[in-house]
């Protein structure tokens, strides 16, 4: 009962948002899966979905050029290795989902800095619904039946914070075409705590839009400049804690758990595209190494992302 609340709190509060502004808004969905990088891999973290709404918010600080406002419901699912067997002796990842309602503000400043907060309420474990999903995906596709989801992390209450911060380098050298950042990701309550840092380039195929005005971090928004271009981030992740691999911080009873590998390499690279009201983008995702068991290893998986600008 009290996940049913909960999740229709984030329902009402997602539709007010959608329905209560009309200009400089965007709507989207954003999809995760393993199969977008090889029909083969499809381990670990294996599938996401993501909806959000975003729209620009009043701004009277003059160092900003925009700021904005964002909704999003999503699920995640992970998964060991191997599904076709019930046998936890050799699952090298616990089963989990983690669904979650989150709302978020985004401060696009003049210098193409950026900073962006965010609050995620929501449940890992059987409330998430991560084996009714897969199940269903895995049917309506014609894949093996998944088992094991039996031994999944166990229910526990998602209070989540994420704050991303992106700082242009090189200033002073001017190029249309290239660009530099520096870029640091900080992941702090019941599900993720942990610490990223790393740099990210652009390489525009036409002329790079400033970022306060880029679909990169969601801040095309009230611009007409059309994108496309190829981006790469690779990073150094400091991963604390992770209920999805160690279960709850407030009790133990779930009954596949693993330590994780604290110190992890990163990286995503990707398309990222956006004509008239439209934007597209594919990301190539790598994570290193998360737990210690003889058979992890690190992963990668494809994210493709639809929206459209509201004006």
């Amino acid at each position: 009962m009290r996940f049913k609340k909960l999740y229709i709190v984030f329902l009402f509060l997602f539709a007010v948002q959608v329905w209560g502004q009309n200009n400089g808004a965007e709507i989207g969905i954003i999809t995760d899966n393993d199969l977008y990088t090889s029909s083969k891999n499809d381990m670990y973290y294996t599938n996401g979905l993501e909806i959000f709404y975003r729209y620009v918010t009043k701004n009277d600080n003059p160092k900003i050029y925009k700021k904005t406002t964002e909704s999003r419901l999503g699920q995640c699912i992970y998964t060991p290795r191997f599904l076709n067997t019930p046998s936890k002796e050799i699952m090298d990842r616990p089963y989990a989902g983690y669904l979650f309602g989150e709302l978020g503000r985004s401060f696009f400043y003049k210098n193409e800095s950026v900073l962006k907060t965010d609050l995620q309420l929501g449940f890992v474990g059987p409330n998430a619904f991560g084996r009714e999903t897969q199940r269903s995906f895995h049917k309506l596709v014609g894949y093996k039946e998944v088992r094991g989801w039996e031994y999944q992390i166990q229910n526990a209450l998602a209070v989540q914070t994420h704050f991303l911060f992106s700082q242009k380098l090189f200033t002073n050298v001017q190029s249309d075409f290239v660009d530099f950042h520096f870029r640091s990701e900080a992941n702090l309550g019941t599900v993720l705590t942990g610490l990223s840092t790393g740099f990210m380039a652009r390489i525009g195929f036409k002329k790079l839009a400033p970022v306060y005005n880029s679909n990169l971090y969601g801040g095309a928004l009230g611009s007409n400049e059309s994108e496309f271009y190829f981006y790469i981030s690779p990073s150094i992740n400091y991963q604390l804690y992770d209920a999805t691999i160690q279960g709850s911080l407030f009790n133990n009873n779930s009954p596949v758990t693993f330590s994780l590998v604290p110190f992890r390499f990163n990286s995503e690279a990707g398309f990222k595209y956006r004509k008239n009201n439209l934007n597209l983008s594919y990301i190539f995702m790598y994570r290193g190494r998360e737990l210690y068991s003889k058979t992890n290893t690190g992963y990668f998986y494809g994210s493709i992302g639809f929206s459209y600008l509201l004006k």
